[in-house]
């Protein structure tokens, strides 16, 4: 190694070459080893190479042949070098996604990354790579409720072809109650958010009285029709009947989405249904509150308006509400239902045919 080839550098390189190393903003790793490379080329010894720029002579061949193998573009940036940590077997890796599926660590209901690592002999960081890798969630546990209706096919059907197909000359309206809405009071101030800092409300509360939300989501536009009640019985609800009548055009059918709630079928709201031939109740199947449009409202206004809230009383919890009501009608977005009743069908025999399997 004490003495190097010649090289040839053509003029183009040869130019590129000294603006490296002339230049003002290139970085000083760049500018030796384009040194190196223009010293070579001038047929300098190794030594004499490396005296110059510093360096030991394995850094001058190693940069002379990287010149020859990639040009100058090999000279701007390091090599990939081969990660210091040693891949992981797939034994290990089956091991870990194995017990993540199908084991429990001994003193708790779920895997966390320290608690398998420590179980396999691994770090942490290993198996948040193998569980991203496989997209396993443990801390993570979705809730669900398969309908036991009897009729559930047949209410399906019915509330998704109102969503998907509605009636000629009818209005589709998304009707429940979001009861018990309560006015909570903080027992302290909270500070305000700031630079580094939350919002910060006291954990605790005092409560102020109740209320109950009447909405009707109308799947054209978005509005809502909506009223706040002191109770949700079947008068309440007659009265919110009375409500939607008022204010929908009198010459449309309307077609009501409403749940299996008992005021929804005593024998005053039928007589009163009678009277009124334009209303027509189209109720969900039991436990598939999801099928209600209305509930992705509720999700709105309560993330928005009311679960961050203070309230002295409540009179200031409906007068937030039924201002939310205004501004939100002022520019509505309907929402859309997508699945047909086909897919809803489909995807909750899935879910039995899942369930029945593991008993």
């Amino acid at each position: 190694m004490r003495k190097i080839e010649q090289i040839a550098v053509g003029a183009t390189d040869r130019e590129r070459l000294e603006r490296l190393v002339r230049g003002r903003n290139t970085p000083q790793k760049v500018v030796w080893r384009a040194r190196i490379v223009l010293l070579a080329s001038d047929g300098l010894t190794a030594e004499a190479i490396a005296a110059a720029v510093g360096k030991s002579l394995l850094t001058v061949r190693r940069w002379r042949q990287r010149y020859l193998a990639k040009g100058v573009d090999g000279l701007l940036k390091d090599a990939t070098r081969p990660s210091r940590v040693k891949p992981l077997s797939p034994e290990k890796i089956k091991q870990v996604v194995h017990m993540t599926l199908h084991e429990k660590p001994p003193n708790a209901t779920h895997w966390s990354v320290r608690s398998m690592a420590k179980a396999v002999g691994l770090s942490y960081s290993s198996v948040q790579r193998i569980w991203h890798a496989h997209e396993l969630k443990p801390h993570l546990v979705d809730t669900f409720k398969v309908s036991r209706d009897r009729n559930f096919a047949a209410k399906v059907e019915d509330v998704v072809g109102l969503y998907l197909n509605p009636p000629d000359k009818a209005l589709v309206l998304c009707v429940d109650e979001k009861s018990q809405i309560q006015a909570l009071d903080r027992t302290q101030p909270g500070l305000p958010m700031k630079k580094g800092r939350a919002g910060t409300m006291t954990h605790d509360y005092k409560r102020n009285g109740t209320t109950t939300l009447f909405a009707a989501l109308s799947m054209v536009d978005g509005k809502v029709i909506g009223t706040c009640m002191p109770r949700h019985r079947h008068r309440e609800f007659l009265r919110f009947l009375r409500l939607i009548d008022q204010q929908t055009p009198p010459g449309l059918d309307l077609h009501l989405v409403v749940d299996n709630y008992a005021t929804h079928k005593t024998p005053a709201v039928k007589r009163w249904l009678k009277a009124h031939p334009r209303f027509h109740l189209h109720f969900t199947p039991t436990s598939a509150s999801w099928l209600n449009m209305v509930e992705r409202f509720f999700a709105e206004i309560t993330r928005n308006r009311i679960r961050r809230g203070t309230f002295e009383n409540v009179a200031e919890l409906k007068s937030a509400i039924m201002e939310y009501l205004e501004n939100h009608n002022a520019d509505p977005k309907p929402f859309i239902w997508t699945k047909s009743a086909g897919e809803i069908l489909e995807k909750v025999a899935r879910a039995k045919q899942a369930l029945e399997s593991q008993h």
